[in-house]
């Protein structure tokens, strides 16, 4: 092989400038598709960029096809915000005991379960609710609807002229919430840390208010505990005051709505959920919701206490701790998983807020309001209460305001407002003619 095609081997460029014509023209042709490629591609990728997100894709879709995909996702949301969904099907068997006639025990103890997971989606459409509306409006929506159960099965017992259970059941959420839901979120949230903390300014304002409120609202029972004579004069009295004492305390209630919700809403407003909270469901299926759970409560507590009679004579059990004990379970459900899962992820301002203020709710709303309620159609309910259940009542209140108001506390003290729970729990069930002295006046 020669030197020259050695050369031309070991160099393979070539001089455009020699070439012939037509093969200039064959690379100047080539050239042009690869611009035109890249124009293509940066095209695309405007285009690209230009395109629908695949949320904006997804509401472009035919109306049955989105509906029904919104309608399955509001049911899984729906099913899956407590594990006490699992007792949905107690609606239907409870409803269907209630129509059918069965035994008072079964129809009591259906509806019972079936209140628990109605109570669970009323607190998840009401927050869910309270989310989409504002801060003052969603407020408001928890404050009216936030003990919504108690209400239902209250003005279903004061129609039925069962006020005896009303007055105990209102005692019992005040001892659920001030004793066995704060004690569990205070072991839960002090078993992982050595010691859980909480905002001293609002845990004193709202004992505070907790604690005036308690005291005027067994005054009434003071003043019939204290007067010799038994005679209807004296019990006329006792209703009369009751009546005031409701007005009162429905006005502390307004004001306190104002305190909280607008002159010192600062206090209340913790910055460092505010990032973390997520509308899972709009206002329209969560009003949805909402209604029906509200319906759903309203036909089984109807059937629950139709049943308390025969289940009282079954059981051996006394009005009082039916009222005291089982109501307050149903009625405090949503509050109760609400605070223990704010406890674990140790979000104890949370906690400690859900728990007093559904008690507050209960001392000022609910029970003036219940009297209310029992004036209006006629039914002599008032703030009377057994010296028992008056002491229990008062002493739980003082005991929650030493706890809260120190700003700190551990699961040891969690564990001992368990056990007196269980201790007030026990006596009134040893204890059956604890609501005797409760009776009506005729």
């Amino acid at each position: 092989m020669d030197s020259a095609t050695a050369r031309f081997r070991k160099s393979p460029r070539i001089d455009p400038n020699g070439l012939p014509d037509s093969v200039t023209e064959l690379q100047s042709s080539e050239k042009v598709p690869l611009q035109d490629t890249r124009n293509y591609e940066s095209s695309n990728e405007k285009d690209m960029s230009r395109s629908p997100s695949p949320k904006s894709q997804a509401a472009k879709l035919p109306p049955s096809t989105s509906f029904g995909q919104s309608a399955w996702r509001v049911v899984k949301i729906t099913l899956g915000c407590s594990y006490t969904t699992y007792l949905l099907p107690f609606v239907f068997l409870g409803i269907a005991a209630g129509h059918q006639g069965w035994d008072d025990s079964y129809v009591f103890l259906l509806n019972f379960l079936a209140i628990i997971p109605l109570a669970s989606l009323l607190s998840f459409a009401t927050e869910e609710l309270a989310k989409s509306v504002g801060q003052t409006i969603g407020g408001l929506i928890n404050a009216t609807f936030g003990n919504a159960v108690e209400m239902i099965v209250g003005i279903t017992a004061v129609t039925r002229g069962e006020t005896n259970i009303v007055q105990s059941s209102m005692v019992g959420s005040v001892l659920s919430g001030s004793l066995l839901i704060l004690g569990c979120c205070l072991f839960a949230g002090g078993y992982s840390a050595d010691t859980v903390t909480f905002n001293v300014d609002v845990g004193g304002i709202l004992s505070s208010l907790m604690v005036v409120s308690s005291a005027s609202l067994i005054i009434p029972s003071v003043l019939d505990s204290t007067t010799p004579s038994t005679s209807d004069p004296v019990h006329g009295s006792v209703l009369m005051l009751s009546r005031a004492a409701s007005v009162v305390l429905l006005l502390f209630y307004l004001v306190y709505l104002y305190f909280q919700l607008k002159s010192h809403a600062d206090l209340f407003v913790d910055d460092g959920d505010g990032e973390d909270e997520e509308i899972e469901l709009s206002p329209w299926p969560a009003s949805i919701i909402l209604i029906l759970a509200t319906l759903g409560v309203t036909e089984c507590s109807d059937s629950l206490v139709d049943s308390v009679d025969g289940f009282v004579e079954a059981w051996g059990v006394s009005r009082a701790f039916i009222g005291l004990i089982v109501v307050p379970v149903i009625g405090n459900a949503g509050e109760f998983n609400t605070a223990l899962n704010a406890s674990i992820k140790q979000n104890m301002d949370l906690a400690i807020g859900v728990i007093v203020g559904s008690t507050l709710q209960i001392v000022l709303f609910v029970s003036p309001f219940l009297v209310m309620c029992g004036w209006v159609i006629g039914q002599p309910m008032s703030l009377r209460y057994s010296p028992f259940e008056t002491v229990v009542f008062f002493l739980s209140v003082i005991v929650m305001d030493c706890l809260i108001r120190g700003g700190r506390s551990n699961y040891f003290e969690g564990s001992l407002l368990i056990g007196t729970y269980l201790i007030i729990a026990i006596a009134f069930y040893i204890h059956p003619d604890a609501g005797d002295s409760v009776t009506t006046a005729g």
